[in-house]
């Protein structure tokens, strides 16, 4: 999967995306701050939220009210949405700083706003994850499609994915969990090879929502290629996601311990050459284990193995030398040779 410059997949470090979203609260200064701060701590992609709040909703949603704020749902996105010019600006800026920019269009007039912007990609955010209508209509597109999984099941999911597919574009599948924050009692690392398997065709990732970087960088263990957390410049700020948001520096401590754990992930399982010295020392030789006369057959009782590794026959070669006969005295604790025996 390649969106803009950027390749993703097994073969590559894992993609970490800052996901703004609403935290900016509207302001779009406080949002190229965020930016700013996000490509010093080396980021590659920012994501944002498109909300045109009208084609989003309906007027019920004016009575719910999220878990994470004590304002209904429509007042959240009406106050902390940034205009189109705004966000175009904000798109303009990102890319000025050489990251890349995508955003989640929540309705079909956000997706139309995107795609006419030309942005590299598309976000599904887990909610719309079963909204067959919108997925569709983002597909048509053509563009690449990260999916968030979250509040869905592996057999829920199938018919979202079938439209990527019969659409012929690149697509990631992110499991989440959609509490902010989420516990580990209920995240499910497992559902990143529970993804992998069931879907051969699609690159996997983790889209986070727990506290601390703990849960994301496990998943590169378990072959998640793209992580994606909410991010702010503070965690001072006030907003329905900052409980669960990362800061600059954890940004970057995600990015640089993600790179070392695909890294180590991927190491066969083989003695390396840096090893070698402590090798020498470390592993154990064959010696007498008493003082042993010429012409004598050795018995297991007659020898042991002791540091260091420097002897000419390994303590693994232990049972090749019971039997052999001496053809020369040796003391205790010397390392036997193959030429001392016959």
């Amino acid at each position: 999967m390649k969106i803009a410059n950027r390749e993703i997949g097994p073969d590559h470090p894992p993609l970490v995306i800052a996901e703004i979203g609403i935290n900016h609260g509207g302001d779009l200064s406080v949002a190229k701050e965020m930016v700013r701060l996000a490509a010093v701590s080396g980021c590659e992609m920012v994501k944002h939220q498109t909300h045109f709040v009208e084609d989003e909703m309906t007027d019920e949603a004016k009575e719910i009210f999220p878990p994470n704020a004590d304002v209904s749902i429509w007042e959240v996105m009406q106050q902390c949405a940034l205009s189109a010019e705004d966000e175009l600006e904000l798109m303009r800026y990102t890319q000025e700083l050489g990251m890349i920019f995508i955003s989640t269009p929540f309705s079909r007039k956000a997706a139309d706003f995107l795609a006419e912007a030309d942005v590299p990609a598309f976000k599904i955010g887990s909610g719309e994850a079963d909204n067959l209508p919108l997925i569709r209509h983002i597909a048509s597109f053509g563009k690449p499609v990260i999916m968030s999984t979250g509040m869905q099941t592996i057999e829920t999911m199938r018919r979202s994915v079938a439209i990527l597919e019969e659409a012929g574009i690149d697509y990631a599948l992110l499991e989440c969990t959609n509490l902010y924050p989420s516990p580990p009692e209920i995240v499910s690392l497992r559902g990143v090879t529970d993804l992998k398997e069931a879907f051969p065709n699609a690159i996997v990732g983790f889209s986070d929502h727990s506290i601390g970087p703990e849960m994301a960088l496990a998943s590169v263990a378990l072959g998640a290629t793209i992580l994606e957390r909410h991010y702010t410049d503070t965690r001072y700020r006030q907003g329905p996601d900052i409980i669960n948001s990362m800061d600059p520096s954890e940004l970057r401590f995600l990015i640089e311990r993600s790179r070392e754990i695909w890294i180590a992930a991927n190491n066969p399982k083989q003695r390396t050459q840096a090893e070698e010295s402590v090798y020498a020392f470390a592993r154990a030789s064959v010696v007498a284990d008493r003082d042993l006369p010429a012409g004598h057959v050795i018995s297991e009782q007659d020898i042991w193995a002791r540091r260091p590794g420097s002897g000419e026959i390994p303590g693994y070669d232990f049972d090749k030398v019971v039997g052999k006969t001496l053809n020369k005295p040796v003391t205790h604790n010397t390392q036997l040779a193959w030429a001392d025996l016959d």
